[in-house]
């Protein structure tokens, strides 16, 4: 007797690997959760990122949000950074439900830390706290990003040497009532912004790559030709016409910014710091 061995067809192929891939992924997702907090008896609540199918401790990441608060779109963000592998902690600046929902709420939940230095450090301190202490995080490499305000608190980090690998800030205002001091800032910091970005003016950027330098502080700066401010946020252009303020997303910088902090975040974080390469001064836009 013959027996005849029958070959799976193609489609009956493509059935099964999808099957051991759903097998394979079905275990692994972005888990993400609120997490209530408090800083000076004010109520604060951040939301916590990460990969569960990611085994040991891993590099942490606070992300601070925009003037706006701490919304959807600082969420996603968030998720993202999870989604490359590290713990994201997006910290809650303002209060457990406070947004602004025009830029008049928003400038006046902004204001009093703009005012007050130390009342924004601490506050960060808090999130970033709450983010050491999650299981998952290897506390001897974290970072900050941060958006527009939140590029502003996140380099106000590194100005007064938090224990920080690295700083990343995009499209946030560089000025400071306090500037760095010599040897003070141990962070890597990366600073991107629209070179058409009428929020950070020419010479704020000036005094920022002076102040940078005269500190010794690592830094690589980037502008991109023609974006303006709040460029990474899909709504800016929504929003910049509804209250005629001079903001729009571009899709390209959005793309090319996000591409320089994986860079960056992946070279901070290199276990070996000998190995990490950098630029002791501010460099120039290209």
């Amino acid at each position: 007797m013959t027996l005849k061995l029958r070959t799976k067809t193609p489609a009956l192929l493509a059935a099964a690997a999808a099957v051991l891939l759903f097998a394979h992924t079905a275990h692994a997702k972005i888990v993400t959760r609120d997490i209530p907090y408090t800083d000076g008896g004010v109520q604060l609540t951040g939301v916590l990122a990460y990969d569960d199918a990611v085994h040991g401790k891993r590099p942490g990441v606070v992300v601070v949000h925009e003037w706006w608060g701490l919304n959807d779109y600082v969420r996603n963000r968030t998720t993202q950074l999870a989604e490359l592998g590290y713990v994201a902690f997006a910290i809650d600046m303002y209060g457990s439900n406070k947004f602004g929902n025009n830029p008049k709420e928003a400038e006046a939940l902004a204001t009093p830390f703009y005012k007050d230095n130390h009342l924004m450090l601490t506050r960060a301190e808090a999130g970033l706290a709450v983010l050491k202490k999650q299981p998952q995080v290897d506390d001897t490499r974290l970072a900050a990003v941060g958006y527009c305000f939140g590029g502003s608190v996140a380099l106000e980090m590194a100005r007064r040497g938090e224990d920080l690998k690295g700083v990343v800030s995009f499209h946030g205002g560089l000025k400071t009532s306090e500037p760095a001091e010599g040897g003070r800032v141990t962070a890597q910091i990366l600073a991107l912004n629209g070179g058409a970005d009428s929020f950070v003016p020419a010479q704020e950027r000036a005094n920022f790559k002076k102040e940078m330098a005269a500190a010794g502080a690592t830094v690589k700066i980037v502008e991109y030709p023609g974006a303006t401010h709040a460029f990474t946020n899909p709504k800016a252009t929504e929003i910049g016409k509804r209250f005629n303020m001079p903001i729009a997303y571009d899709a390209d910088a959005d793309k090319k910014s996000w591409d320089e902090m994986k860079a960056f975040l992946k070279r901070v974080f290199t276990v070996k710091p000998a190995a990490v390469e950098a630029t002791p001064a501010a460099t120039p836009a290209q």
